[in-house]
């Protein structure tokens, strides 16, 4: 007998008892309007080139469709959705007059979360600063941030916590391709979630972030790693 061929152990499927059908499917908590939509055909076009730093170079969508899911499964609103599209679109593709354009096209709600999950608006890679003092700000100013902005901005680092992990699965090294190395990455994990939970964050996917990053941080850590310590590049 083949392992696709063996029954499940222990387990057996019944018939099912006949159940009254609804007259109405149960509605959405909402649905998209015109502005998801433009949001969605937006960020699919700005972030088009660009790859995921993952082992197989994933199309960046899938980071920006996955962050939106998250924010929605999370309880998020249609604002929070279309943030969570556009949450990278200032940070990465255009600074300040990308925000700019993001406030005009779709409202000051959504330009603010976007704003609140950006550690830098500087056009230019060399111009956003040093990396340790740049996350530093962005924690240190997330702690006070509106809810909506906690739940886009960790809906994006559970999606890069997913993504660090499996790539440590396969065997490749924390921080390769990254723009810092193994001990940042611990450090800056590890002080992403005591800034989550210092500041008291709802969130369903809370409890998955911090297994995942303590599997992060258990990649051979320093002895001493101390979460408001960032070791400088």
């Amino acid at each position: 007998m083949t392992l696709r061929e063996q029954p499940a152990r222990g387990l057996e499927c019944t018939p099912e008892p006949q159940r009254p059908s609804r007259r109405r499917p149960t509605p959405p908590r909402w649905e998209p309007g015109a502005s998801f939509y433009r949001a969605l055909v937006f960020a699919v076009g700005l972030h088009a080139d660009q790859a995921r730093k993952n082992t197989s170079h994933d199309p960046y969508l899938a980071h920006i469709l996955t962050v939106a899911s998250l924010v929605v499964e999370d309880g998020g609103s249609e604002i929070e959705a279309i943030a969570a599209l556009l949450h990278d679109a200032a940070e990465d593709r255009g600074g300040k007059a990308r925000l700019d354009q993001i406030r005009s096209d779709f409202g000051d709600q959504v330009a603010s979360i976007v704003e609140g999950c950006s550690d830098s608006l500087a056009e230019r890679k060399e111009e956003k600063g040093d990396w340790c003092a740049r996350k530093k700000a962005y924690i240190e100013r997330l702690r006070t941030e509106e809810p909506a902005v906690r739940r886009v901005s960790l809906a994006d680092k559970l999606h890069n916590a997913r993504c660090t992990v499996t790539d440590l699965e396969a065997g490749r090294t924390l921080g390769d391709v990254f723009n810092a190395g193994p001990d940042n990455q611990r450090w800056y994990y590890a002080a992403l979630l005591q800034c989550f939970e210092d500041a008291a964050t709802k969130s369903r996917h809370l409890p998955e972030f911090r297994r995942l990053v303590a599997r992060i941080t258990d990649t051979q850590a320093p002895a001493a790693l101390d979460a408001g310590t960032p070791t400088r590049r």
